[in-house]
């Protein structure tokens, strides 16, 4: 049996994904898990950053070894024409951290994404967007290839445009707790005393829901194309 791995930071960068799939949580993750005859697909979310994916990734292979790793959800642009919302196959993924470089799998698509430490900024965007010509930045793929190179296994990465190159937004970094989990009561009360951040925060809440839905779309015609084992039996529906 096919064991496909969906690994994303929140649950809400999975959800039109796993809508209706048998759910979980064990130490912190949640766990999603749908099987059929021929293949077992499996999700999990464990925070921000490669240290949580890192620990997505183990809470899934304790069921099993994995055979196919996706690595989904949010990005920033660091190109003007990535329209927030939008959704994109990605090429290889950059570890800011070590400089490593990796492959995605055959098929995958022209954009690069830089994985960096932290939630970056307008400045830290232009800077990545010098230094390494590439199109999206994040805070896990990075990890999740690096865990598939190492067990020699097919990796993708979808990321979905929740905020633009030039947009302007708070410093989510105080608010993500030293294990990646996003500290939503902390940031509830910053912003409400903040009301001038409210338009901003309301369109970047937008951006991702659609972003969510595209990533879906875009991962589901990947697979009616190629499928994870040379087939299109068994693929998820992000519609259930």
């Amino acid at each position: 049996m096919t064991r496909v791995a969906l690994i994303a930071a929140m649950p809400a960068e999975l959800k039109p994904l796993v809508r209706g799939w048998p759910h979980s949580t064990r130490d912190g993750i949640h766990f999603w898990a749908q099987r059929t005859e021929q293949e077992e697909w499996i999700a999990a979310c464990a925070g921000a950053g490669q240290a949580a994916a890192t620990r997505a990734f183990a809470g899934l292979e304790d069921g099993g070894p994995i055979d196919l790793v996706f690595s989904l959800g949010w990005a920033g642009a660091l190109r003007t024409d990535l329209e927030p919302g939008s959704a994109h196959n990605v090429a290889g993924v950059i570890d800011v951290r070590t400089g490593e470089r990796f492959h995605c799998d055959a098929g995958a698509g022209r954009h690069w994404l830089v994985t960096c430490l932290r939630v970056a900024d307008a400045a830290e965007k232009r800077r990545l967007a010098s230094a390494y010509n590439a199109a999206l930045v994040d805070m896990e793929a990075a990890a999740l290839a690096r865990l598939a190179a190492m067990r020699g296994i097919p990796f993708y990465a979808f990321k979905g445009v929740s905020d633009g190159f030039a947009d302007r937004l708070p410093d989510f970094n105080p608010f993500l707790a030293s294990d990646g989990r996003f500290l939503t009561a902390r940031f509830t009360l910053f912003a409400l005393l903040r009301p001038w951040l409210w338009p901003g925060l309301a369109q970047m809440r937008e951006n991702s829901k659609r972003a969510s839905q595209n990533i879906a779309e875009s991962f589901l015609h990947f697979l009616d194309e190629r499928g994870p084992s040379g087939n299109t039996n068994g693929n998820p529906d992000p519609k259930r």
